[in-house]
């Protein structure tokens, strides 16, 4: 006689339910980790076999993968468990059961990030906190190590310099041959001696650490390090490209923590690097670039929800121990979005108004799509980097009377009140930069005619390498870009932005009558995506001086054929040299070996 079947007792039930659906959460994350992990090893393939347009549509695709991951996850505890959606009462439990599951684990702040993710789609706002969320992390990261070692040791006092630097290049396993890699370990050398110069003592420490992967953009391979002589340290970074056969070379030798912040800059794509311990290489980072904020390596790395996390416990860490205020940024109004600053705090928060100010015709999605356009985008260090987040809750008593006024005036839909909160609905946040109008007023005011000038040809020449990635930034006002901390003019509005492609560049006809060439209105027909350039003069640069300054390097930008040659190589599928060093820095090479023409590392 077969046995009955007891049946399980309701209270046994509750308690194993946290757990299974705490599991349920970290498998979701797992497959997302494998997914995201192997992106970094297929962009090792397709830079090997040079399949550039590849790597570009996985950079696309990585970007993405993240919350398709998080809609899967929904989907599945949703669909197993729907009771995690009625009975809000489980998740401080579900939450307990989630952090025994990450003992040993190897991804735990990501995997956090991850299960705040999922619970934030299921839970209401009220439920925003430690109790239910990660709020504050759970799980230490500090001297978390995977299976093999974040970074490898070399000692050339051992080994000799060039055997160590030879042993560096081969234990990445390129498939690839070098071009003249003797000539290259010499160029390095030759590099390492400026900045040590005789009599310079190597002492018994000398050690050479670097990251044991290597970090793939676009057509750049790159070592990233640092050498250790007693007291000293010194960050680096190594570029290798290809030439035009497929073979390997080093490109120059990045020394200091500038030259790697602007490598890592906000305004660049994100690296593709296979991390077993995402945190272990962050903490590297930060060893060479102490100044750059954890939450911007998290980024770098292409982990941006886990960037965007640390950011905000940042932004709240930080309004607990200021007590300045949030206001209006300085700068002339735009009609498409509102944007504030807190002056301590170095970013900007920027949310679309509810109307917008004619000339202005667009809508609000096609504002976000244009966001997500560059975010999706290679932005060749010139396109801020923006974070995007919704239901955002600030104390209200830190916004100055004006900006709350200007709020619900011109933001109505995207803001309420919650007792002593107030919370924007959708918000983008980019690094504070000087506006560019600004700088050149304050360069002409104080007659500082050399940063006057760099600034106008900087200017110039964002604007030709927006074009040679495949952007036409419409609105190129001086006010629509800034400058960074790394005297870099940048762009960061986005809503005129379209592909370059999409644009008819044209002359102007010539006016039949004098009728029409004294029109105030334009003579000719102009359709929806014409564009003549000619007319830029108006508008580019207006102060006699600085418009001299300005035409004395980019004349060209007011001629169509300009526009018509850069869609030309954008259709070709080629993209144009943007290299994050300056070209004086590049080693030299023989005659007849120059770089590949389409490399933008």
């Amino acid at each position: 006689m077969s046995a009955v079947p007891q049946a399980v007792p309701l209270q046994e039930r509750r308690s194993s339910l946290p757990q299974e659906i705490a599991r349920c959460i970290l498998a979701g994350f797992d497959r997302h980790y494998r997914l995201f992990r192997a992106a970094a090893l297929k962009a090792k393939e397709l830079y090997e076999r040079a399949a550039w347009a590849e790597m570009r549509a996985l950079a696309r695709e990585r970007i993405q993968m993240y919350d398709r991951r998080v809609e899967e996850g929904v989907e599945a505890l949703l669909q197993h468990f729907p009771q995690a959606a009625r009975d809000e009462s489980l998740w401080p439990a579900i939450k307990l059961a989630y952090i025994g599951l990450l003992h040993e684990h190897k991804q735990p702040e990501c995997a956090e990030t991850f299960y705040n993710s999922l619970a934030c789609q299921v839970l209401h706002r009220r439920h925003y906190h430690n109790e239910f969320i990660f709020w504050r992390p759970a799980v230490a990261t500090e001297h978390l190590e995977g299976e093999s070692p974040t970074y490898r040791c070399y000692y050339p006092l051992r080994d000799g310099l060039r055997r160590t630097l030879r042993d560096i290049a081969t234990s990445f396993h390129l498939a690839n041959r070098w071009e003249d890699g003797e000539r290259d370990i010499r160029n390095v050398v030759r590099s390492l001696r400026a900045h040590f110069p005789r009599p310079t003592k190597a002492h018994p420490d000398l050690q050479i650490q670097v990251i044991d992967s290597l970090f793939f953009r676009n057509k750049g391979a790159y070592v990233v390090g640092r050498l250790i002589n007693a007291h000293r340290e010194l960050p680096f970074a190594v570029p290798i490209l290809q030439n035009e056969r497929g073979e390997l070379y080093v490109d120059t030798l990045l020394v200091g923590e500038d030259q790697l912040l602007v490598l890592f800059s906000f305004a660049r794509a994100y690296f593709f690097v296979d991390m077993e311990v995402p945190a272990a290489c962050v903490s590297f980072l930060r060893w060479l670039m102490p100044r750059k904020p954890r939450a911007e390596l998290y980024m770098a790395v292409g982990l941006a929800k886990q960037g965007k996390t640390l950011f905000y416990r940042d932004l709240h860490y930080h309004l607990k121990h200021s007590t300045d205020r949030f206001i209006i940024a300085p700068g002339i109004k735009g009609m498409v979005m509102l944007v504030f600053t807190l002056p301590s705090f170095p970013y900007v928060f920027k949310v679309i108004r509810d109307r917008f100010a004619p000339p202005k015709e667009i809508d609000r999605e096609t504002v976000m799509e244009r966001y997500l356009m560059v975010k999706l985008h290679d932005r060749v260090g010139r396109m801020a980097d923006t974070l995007e987040y919704s239901r955002v809750a600030l104390p209200v008593e830190r916004f100055d009377a004006e900006l709350v006024d200007e709020l619900k005036c011109e933001c109505a839909s995207l803001i309420e009140f919650d007792r002593d909160e107030l919370i924007i609905g959708h918000v983008y946040i980019e690094r504070r930069m000087q506006p560019l109008n600004l700088y050149v007023e304050e360069c002409r005011r104080s007659g500082d005619e050399e940063a006057l000038r760099w600034a106008l040809r900087d200017y110039g020449q964002a604007i030709k390498e927006l074009a040679g990635a495949g952007i036409f930034p419409g609105d190129m006002l001086l006010k629509n870009f800034g400058v960074t901390r790394h005297d870099r003019v940048v762009f960061y509005d986005y809503d005129e932005i379209q592909p370059i492609t999409d644009v008819n560049f044209l002359r102007i006809p010539p006016a039949r009558s004098y009728e029409e060439e004294m029109s105030a209105e334009p003579y000719w027909r102009v359709g929806e995506h014409d564009v003549f350039p000619e007319q830029f003069d108006c508008f580019l640069v207006s102060e006699p001086r600085a418009r001299e300054i300005f035409y004395e390097h980019h004349r060209d930008l007011l001629d169509p054929q300009f526009w018509n040659a850069k869609q030309e190589v954008v259709r070709s599928g080629e993209q144009e040299d943007v290299f994050p060093y300056p070209e004086e820095l590049r080693f030299l090479r023989e005659p007849g070996a120059a770089p590949q023409g389409a490399a933008s590392p």
